[in-house]
């Protein structure tokens, strides 16, 4: 009881101040969303196969909660469901283009950012990220993916 088996368990990232950059050897971690004036984690470049997850444990109330690639030629493809707590039937699906979209921005309400969003990217080649998963907000919700 209350043991670890080696190789049985995963890397958590937490509490990395306003920025993170991930590197290649933390490659299957769960990142966490846990700073309420938010926080910007930068992917490594991939590599076939590497993967991220990340985790809303705090709702942010400033600035933003931002996925973004290491650079502006790689690219998020996939898609993403968003929910509002404040709308009633609320649901939306939002797309990554794999041409133009490299972040994910959630400011904390329309966009997500709320206690529950979560995602996972996972490098398809060495220009693609797909990312799957989904976000919490309030109100009508909006695109969170972004060019920049």
């Amino acid at each position: 009881q209350g043991q670890v088996a080696p190789g049985m368990h995963r890397e958590v990232i937490s509490g990395v101040g306003a920025t993170r950059t991930l590197l290649a050897k933390e490659s299957g971690a769960l990142c966490l969303l846990d700073r309420a004036a938010g926080v910007i984690y930068t992917l490594p470049t991939p590599v076939l196969g590497m993967q991220f997850e990340f985790l809303a444990t705090v709702a942010v109330t400033s600035n933003a909660y931002k996925i973004i690639t290491s650079a502006s030629s790689i690219f998020l493809i996939g898609s993403v469901m968003g929910g509002s707590l404040t709308v009633a039937d609320s649901g939306d699906v939002f797309q990554g283009n794999g041409t133009t979209h490299v972040a994910v921005t959630m400011a904390g309400s329309t966009t997500g950012g709320l206690i529950g969003t979560r995602f996972r990217v996972t490098a398809i080649s060495d220009t693609q990220w797909v990312i799957d998963g989904g976000y919490v907000g309030s109100g009508t919700l909006a695109d969170p993916f972004a060019t920049s």
